[in-house]
């Protein structure tokens, strides 16, 4: 039966498999997870597997993965006063940009810009309604507004620098 060759083979080195997934995770309980783990992936593919030697590479090269794949999760964990820390310092940088680029937007715009990037940004008005609204050709204020958004891109990264 094939799936002796992986049962076998596990049971023989579970020793030395224990303890390379014990080396990288520096705790026991994780390593014995590891191990587990990497069986229990093989284990679909046990029919696969046409000798002990088969057995050993596969194994050894599962359980080094389940290893890495358990340190790669415990890094992603944040605790959550850590993550709160971190969602509030966010917002206060978007804030802060925000706070920013509003800032440039009145300083740096002409009135007719100012209006265009406020109704379709914070407004959300189509263009052909703020076309309308002023009077003028949809093409001039799309213009108007590519205008404006570069004027304020370019501004902004030169201060970023």
């Amino acid at each position: 039966m094939p799936s002796d060759f992986l049962t076998d083979t596990y049971m023989i080195l579970r020793k030395r498999f224990r303890s390379r997934a014990l080396r990288i995770l520096g705790n026991q309980d994780e390593a014995e997870d590891a191990l587990q783990e990497a069986f229990y992936k093989l284990w679909s593919k046990q029919y696969a597997i046409r000798s002990a030697s088969d057995a050993e590479a596969l194994l050894t090269t599962a359980v080094r993965n389940s290893s890495l794949d358990a340190v790669r999760r415990r890094k992603r964990k944040v605790p959550v006063e850590e993550a709160d820390r971190i969602a509030s310092d966010d917002q206060r940088e978007r804030r802060e940009q925000y706070a920013v680029v509003e800032s440039l937007v009145r300083q740096r715009l002409n009135p007719t810009q100012q209006l265009i990037l406020k109704r379709m940004e914070e407004e959300d008005v189509t263009l052909d309604q703020i076309a309308r609204e002023l009077d003028m050709q949809p093409a001039a204020v799309r213009m108007q507004l590519s205008r404006a958004r570069k004027t304020i891109r370019e501004l902004y990264l030169r201060m970023e620098i």
